[in-house]
């Protein structure tokens, strides 16, 4: 499975963005996906993820009731909708598989990571 995400782009303060994540490779369907996010100069941090059958989510607490992260399998897409967007959310962002579904937070566990889309926020 190899992704490639796009959507992001600069934002002010408040605005929303909805980044993608399309997969290709049949067992997309079947694999949980989570977002991650880097600033320059830090580790690259999660963001939230989503099982394989879009019916569980988990969110770190400074985007939970911000960012809502869906999937649709039939087109090998994943987003992230991010709303009420703040200065700190300013990263590149990136999407991620992890083929044993271990629902994870910890981005060692992924694999096949695409290139990242940049979120710019300014106030």
């Amino acid at each position: 499975v190899q992704a490639v995400e796009s959507g992001g782009g600069a934002v002010q303060v408040g605005g929303s963005l909805r980044l993608s994540c399309v997969a290709s490779g049949r067992t997309f369907s079947s694999v949980s996906t989570g977002w991650f996010r880097q600033a320059p100069g830090q580790e690259r941090e999660f963001v939230g993820l989503i099982n394989w059958s879009g019916g569980y989510t988990r969110y770190i607490d400074s985007v939970k009731g911000r960012f809502t992260i869906s999937r649709d399998n039939a087109e090998n897409t994943v987003f992230l909708q991010m709303n009420s967007l703040k200065p700190e959310d300013t990263a590149v962002y990136y999407c991620a598989t992890d083929p044993q579904n271990r629902l994870s937070t910890n981005p060692k566990f992924y694999a096949y990571w695409g290139q990242g889309t940049q979120v710019t926020v300014s106030s």
